[in-house]
């Protein structure tokens, strides 16, 4: 069973990554390095600011110290959504999941993500808004 699981956190095709209560990148598997275009030695030890655009930081950062700090979030359940950049600097929108991770003594030891590139859907989403929004207008307009 060992070894399914491993294969699943290496091999899985979404990017799944663990990092400390520092933001320090621990894991790193080959779905973040396809998803992100850093290998995996490239960014071990490094911060989570690699993959996290530089006007999201402050609040970032800010939401992640507070977590550890205090081992609670209202995201153990919800799918979030945000900004991720890549090695080349191109920007991916992002769904992902959370796991808090605690060491022996229940202490926060960092925090896992599942995360799954959705910058297609993304893009289709967006400009069916703005089809709707121009046929609205034109609507609006008396011409359709």
């Amino acid at each position: 069973m060992d070894r399914f699981f491993s294969q699943i956190l290496h091999d899985g095709p979404d990017a799944m990554l663990i990092a400390d209560r520092e933001g320090r990148i621990r894991f790193w598997n080959a779905g973040a390095e396809r998803m992100f275009g850093y290998a995996a030695a490239e960014v071990l030890g490094g911060s989570l600011d690699l993959i996290i655009p530089a006007n999201l930081r402050p609040r970032h950062w800010q939401g992640y110290f507070r977590v550890m700090e205090t081992g609670e979030t209202s995201y153990r359940t919800d799918l979030l959504t945000s900004p991720g950049l890549r090695k080349d600097g191109s920007r991916l929108s992002l769904e992902f999941s959370i796991v808090l991770l605690r060491d022996e003594q229940g202490a926060m030891a960092g925090c896992a993500a599942i995360l799954r590139d959705v910058t297609g859907r993304w893009n289709k989403e967006k400009e069916l808004k703005q089809r709707l929004a121009a046929c609205e207008g034109r609507l609006a307009n008396g011409s359709a």
